[in-house]
């Protein structure tokens, strides 16, 4: 067998595990948050006063789980792109947001803190924008998978600055 077609199938079978690798690890992350989210989701957050503009409770879940498998689609288009330092440093930005984004399920559901994760969303949301902007560096479509949940999570930001104002 010549091998060139070793070698590509070689790429590929480390590309489709890489992409699996990465689709685990944010649904883990995801995982996690829904664990800790269930403690309080029916209890504490059904008390708390809501802006007229929260969403109903099921619309969460796909939505998360949508935007999970985009971050890790988009995190495994970067880590299949050259070994660069921008690489290195989008992907670490890239981790940085996913502990930002965990830890507010601990602030806020966990331990029912609504001011301490709306600082954390805000730095969420900083750290989710300049991980697009080096994803996007590294590669473009890359970048613009975590438009919708930029997206999303600056809702989410104003969506917990109301519960915060009105509780």
């Amino acid at each position: 067998m010549p091998q060139t077609i070793v070698t590509n199938r070689l790429t590929r079978g480390r590309d489709a595990l890489g992409l699996v690798a990465f689709l685990f690890a944010c649904l883990i992350i995801s995982g996690i948050g829904g664990l800790v989210t269930a403690t309080s989701v029916g209890g504490w957050y059904t008390t708390l006063d809501k802006p007229a503009f929260n969403p109903p409770s099921w619309v969460f879940a796909p939505v998360w789980t949508m935007l999970y498998v985009l971050m890790a689609i988009a995190a495994w288009r970067v880590w299949r792109s050259p070994q660069t330092d921008l690489r290195r440093r989008a992907l670490g930005a890239f981790g940085l947001q996913l502990v930002l984004n965990l830890l507010w399920s601990f602030l806020f559901f966990g331990f029912q803190q609504i001011g301490a994760a709306l600082v954390d969303i805000v730095l969420l949301f900083s750290a989710i924008a300049f991980n697009a902007l080096l994803f996007w560096r590294v590669e473009r479509l890359a970048g613009w998978l975590f438009v919708p949940y930029l997206l999303w999570v600056g809702f989410a930001a104003l969506l917990n600055l109301s519960l915060w104002l009105l509780n």
